[in-house]
């Protein structure tokens, strides 16, 4: 298995070269695309109306300011792009409606990258995130300092089919990886299942594994990440657990502990 694409969205700011530099890390391995897409506040959804069909000049005055903010985003993300140092570049600004662009380009990728401060529900790609996560339940990777496609992976799993999709969508991961060990909690889980049925699930494709046992009941997140830096990992693979977004995306307790938490790169899939 392969990926052929790798989804950089950019926000022309200051963290686009740290996103752009863990996509290189994850597409060079593969011989894989970057898409760096730059994806600009949409002055659809921000510019207010006054009644129907009508502007008045503080309107006017805001609509224009966004789009020299647009403008100037796309200038620093196309730089950014540029300055990357892969070949296999290719970079588009998106225009409104900016959501539905957005979307597509994430549909046509076969992992999307963002930074911590995207996943943990800051700057101007936050949203960006939960509408990938969530909306379009996109395989997505929380790039953190050091994530590279041949180190020690490590894939949560508690048999169910969040995780299973995790596993299933990061093979041509693991395939990469120099070792992969998976770590279950059974005592942490409601649900009966066999680690070992995962870890013959992967040497079928290829993926050589081992498994480890945690212990402890409760919330999982901890125990994870405590073996996640253990084993000195560079990135983990788990399923993101959460509700549906109506006004605000609200992600399950192991997932959010698992993004506010200074370990390893994710690999997530909801």
């Amino acid at each position: 298995m392969s990926w052929a694409r790798i989804m950089a969205p950019l926000a022309g700011g200051a963290h686009d070269a740290e996103v752009l530099k863990a996509a290189v890390a994850l597409a060079a391995p593969f011989g894989a695309e970057v898409a760096a897409v730059h994806a600009p506040a949409d002055i659809a959804d921000l510019m207010p109306w006054m009644g129907e069909g009508f502007m008045g000049g503080v309107q006017i005055t805001a609509m224009d300011s966004l789009k020299e903010a647009a403008a100037e985003g796309e200038r620093a993300a196309r730089a950014a792009a540029e300055g990357c140092g892969y070949a296999k570049v290719r970079f588009q600004s998106l225009e409104t409606p900016v959501w539905a662009g957005l979307s597509m380009e994430g549909r046509l990728s076969d992992v999307v990258v963002f930074d911590t401060e995207a996943a943990r529900g800051r700057g101007p790609l936050a949203e960006a995130f939960q509408q990938i996560v969530a909306d379009e339940q996109r395989p997505v990777i929380v790039a953190r300092p050091g994530l590279k496609a041949g180190g020690v992976a490590v894939v949560a799993w508690d048999g169910g089919k969040e995780a299973s999709r995790a596993a299933r969508t990061a093979l041509p991961l693991l395939e990469k990886a120099a070792r992969v060990v998976i770590l279950a909690a059974p005592a942490a889980s409601s649900r009966s299942f066999d680690a070992d049925r995962l870890k013959d699930f992967f040497a079928a494709r290829g993926v050589k594994a081992e498994v480890e046992l945690l212990a402890g009941t409760g919330d999982a997140a901890h125990p994870l990440l405590e073996a996640a830096q253990r084993l000195t990992a560079d990135i983990l693979v788990a399923g993101a657990f959460g509700h549906p977004r109506l006004q605000e995306y609200i992600f399950g307790g192991t997932t959010r502990t698992l993004l506010n938490n200074d370990g390893p790169s994710l690999f997530l899939s909801h």
